[in-house]
């Protein structure tokens, strides 16, 4: 693998051709909708490595699936052909499949690996709303940092691993449900290109062109989409909070609260 720069916004020139499409995609908006999560991702938390713009990660998967064959804003790799991105959302995901698009030439990512944090355990022995309570604190601090970057990527066991395909076209990628089904935050690591393996099998009379040409080839991805069932974290601790003020008229709620309590557990 190629070493990465501690700058991973320093630009790169250079263009990236696509085809126009000129006829009407409207009619394909409402079945891709179905299920998709764009709603549910917390856009301003998501993490981008070696990106080669400041934000592009974030700006291809703001996205929306009306925009996803418009060529700009585009995700491009900066030192090499690696892309590592961490994607949070606003509750607990099932996650169904995932949508993206590059295109059909050697820029488009080849290897894609999924990992998902570690879940952690609670004592069963504390109570619902202390289970709850403890829930959300969980989700919205402890798991906003990510152990995942370049030095320990390679070593790590991915949860999926796809091979993408040379396209214009948007893929989508069925995963497997039941590996990630309570997931909150997704990391993406794509891992080479196609002009990577063609590195790879050229002669070797053609390695030295090769080599020059890879280093010009940067990963490029031009849309970023999820799709999945969504569950709401945290509601129920929040009501109980703002309950929670210190007035004596709130202490004849506790039927209440248990009658939230079981409809979001």
């Amino acid at each position: 693998m190629s070493s990465h720069c501690h700058d991973e916004h320093a630009g790169h020139g250079g263009g990236h051709g696509h085809h126009d499409h000129e006829h009407d995609h409207s009619d394909d908006i409402t079945p891709a909708l179905q299920h998709n999560l764009y709603e549910h991702i917390e856009f301003d938390k998501i993490d981008t490595m070696n990106e080669s713009r400041r934000d592009s990660g974030k700006a291809i998967v703001k996205k929306t699936w009306s925009e996803r064959l418009e060529v700009e804003p585009e995700l491009q790799s900066d030192c090499d052909e690696q892309i590592l991105m961490h994607i949070p959302f606003t509750g607990q995901v099932k996650l169904h499949a995932i949508m993206l698009r590059s295109s059909p030439d050697r820029s488009a990512p080849k290897t894609l690996r999924l990992f998902q944090p570690p879940q952690k355990k609670l004592d069963i022995s504390l109570s619902r709303s202390a289970i709850t309570c403890l829930l959300t604190y969980l989700t919205t601090t402890a798991d906003n940092k990510d152990d995942l970057d370049f030095t320990n990527i390679d070593g790590a066991k991915p949860t999926q691993e796809f091979q993408l395909s040379q396209t214009a076209e948007v893929q989508e990628i069925p995963v497997k449900r039941a590996l990630l089904n309570n997931v909150r935050r997704l990391s993406l690591y794509i891992v080479d290109n196609f002009a990577t393996q063609g590195s790879q099998t050229d002669s070797d009379d053609e390695e030295a062109d090769d080599a020059g040409d890879d280093d010009a080839v940067d990963t490029r991805l031009s849309y970023l989409g999820f799709k999945g069932e969504w569950m709401q974290l945290g509601r129920a601790p929040a009501q109980i909070l703002y309950e929670a003020a210190p007035n004596p008229s709130d202490h004849a709620l506790k039927g209440t609260h248990s009658q939230k309590m079981g409809r979001h557990l």
